[in-house]
């Protein structure tokens, strides 16, 4: 049994959120039939607002596994959706919606492609446009976009993580059922299984007087050496991907009935969400120690550790880490949330160190997972601005300054899946304030040579994330007439925006 009111755990916890600068974790576990949780640190730093089992918070993509089920109930439905089956092609659910770049993708593409990844769409998660937009995007313009975006490899070849195809998923439950996809989870999984308090999006939260329960979001700035915080926003046009707003009181619940199969989680419903569609790394490199690859289900990832399997899913978007998994043959599961995106490594780490608790592995034959995830996650790092410029102007070690003046680069850019990026000029240098997206961004671009290569700084304008990508102009008569940026590493090409 793994007791989390041991002062053992509870000091392993309390060091583990503050190396990682989480301010705050709440965990909730199931063992057979009885429940458990705890919390640990703050829900909010100002003003100081201690976190509880009843904390709200966004889990990301942890949401998946809920899309996933609420289109899992309509394919058991035979008698009102007959036509909803996981073999069904999506675009015959969803006609002039649902169309691909390529007649063999619309043609192709079935509703189990689109809730495992294997569609051959590409994140494109830098397309869609937010709340803050003027012309902002919901479920069934997501959908109609994909039109607009190019695809990275043949249907069912790759697996390739794309939250795009869950918004889909909603808006194939809207057409079906009838109900927004919010009030479709109220009357479905929420008021079914005694999940008073979540909801999808925090303003749904708030309008039900939930408001002073939700965490506030946090990142830490490295060299200021504190927090930034931040309320999570209200993502419509990426329902389906995320943005349930819950506690783990409320959320293990829904493991529960999982684990349990119990209602709405029949047998098949059960069958049908955990049966593996595509492994997720299939080089099986860096596999943590005995551990499978993972394969990918509908909405759960699926490994085996030391033979026994482990199904779950993590969550990490600015502000907010979670995972929630569970063990079916040790009837054992837990969900854990974090207000900042390390909550995703906190909640990794102590998940593995709960299921060996579970079972009964000698702790000499532990692995030292806080050190194997710590290395693995700090590894992911991107590519440096040394080996960006290099790829750029490999011939071009120290180049000359530019010789044409910044306004010849400035202008409106169109793509007509990436919409429109405005190039201006501030604090001396080209800027793009991209900010109307769903993952909101700003773009700084530096110059490396050739008149026209660039490295892009972009910022997350939540957290303040910082990463670098490539960007390109073609220039004509002087003056630049298109923009490319490599917004997709999965792409053998880049994103190129005409100047309007």
């Amino acid at each position: 049994m793994v007791t989390l009111s041991s002062p053992d755990f509870q000091a392993l916890v309390e060091r583990l959120i503050d190396q990682h600068h989480v301010p705050g974790l709440s965990i909730a576990l199931v063992q057979g039939d009885q429940v458990t949780s705890a919390a640990y640190g703050h829900a909010s730093l100002d003003p100081p607002t201690p976190c509880t089992p009843d904390t709200l918070f966004d889990i990301a993509s942890a949401s998946k596994s809920m899309t996933a089920a609420s289109v899992a109930l309509l394919v058991e439905d035979d008698e009102r959706y007959p036509a909803v089956k996981y073999d069904a092609v999506v675009s015959r659910l969803l006609p002039d919606d649902f169309v691909l770049p390529g007649q063999e993708y619309t043609d192709g593409v079935t509703v189990e492609d689109i809730l495992s990844h294997r569609t051959g769409m590409a994140g494109h998660d830098l397309s869609y446009l937010g709340p803050q937009a003027a012309r902002p995007d919901d479920a069934r313009s997501v959908t109609r976009n994909l039109r607009h975006l190019p695809m990275a490899a043949p249907i069912r070849a790759k697996y390739m993580y794309c939250n795009m195809m869950y918004t889909v998923a909603t808006h194939l439950v809207e057409q079906q059922s009838g109900l927004p996809f919010a009030d479709y989870l109220d009357d479905r999984f929420f008021r079914p299984l005694g999940m008073s308090a979540s909801n999808l999006q925090p303003q749904r939260a708030r309008a039900r007087g939930l408001g002073s329960r939700i965490a506030t979001g946090h990142a830490w700035d490295e060299d200021a050496q504190r927090y930034r915080s931040f309320q999570t926003p209200d993502c419509p046009e990426a329902q389906g991907a995320g943005s349930i707003i819950t506690s783990v009181n409320d959320y293990i619940r829904w493991v529960k009935a999982m684990m349990h199969h119990g209602s709405p989680v029949s047998a098949a419903v059960f069958k049908g969400l955990v049966a593996p569609r595509i492994i997720a790394n299939p080089g099986a490199e860096d596999l943590d120690p005995y551990t499978s690859p993972t394969l990918y289900a509908a909405g759960w990832e699926i490994y085996y550790y030391r033979g026994h399997q482990v199904i779950g899913h993590d969550g990490a978007i600015p502000g907010f880490g979670s995972c929630h998994f569970f063990l079916p043959d040790w009837k054992f599961g837990g969900v854990i949330v974090g207000n900042a995106e390390n909550g995703n490594l906190v909640a990794s780490i102590l998940a593995r160190r709960m299921i060996d608790e579970v079972l009964q592995v000698p702790s000499t034959d532990r692995p030292d997972w806080e050190e194997i995830l710590s290395t693995s996650w700090a590894s992911s790092s991107e590519p440096s601005e040394a080996e960006l410029r290099e790829k750029l102007c490999p011939q071009l070690p120290d180049p000359a300054p530019p010789q044409l003046p910044l306004a010849a680069y400035t202008g409106v850019y169109e793509h007509p899946g990436y919409h429109r990026l405005t190039v201006e000029i501030r604090d001396g240098a080209l800027f793009v304030d991209a900010t109307d997206r769903s993952f909101g961004f700003t773009l700084t671009l530096d110059y490396v040579g050739d008149q026209t290569k660039y490295i892009a700084h972009l910022r997350d304008y939540l957290d303040g994330c910082h990463i670098l990508l490539m960007a390109e102009f073609e220039l004509a008569n002087g003056r630049a007439v298109r923009l490319g940026v490599n917004f997709e590493e999965e792409l053998e090409t880049w994103i190129w925006f005409e100047r309007a």
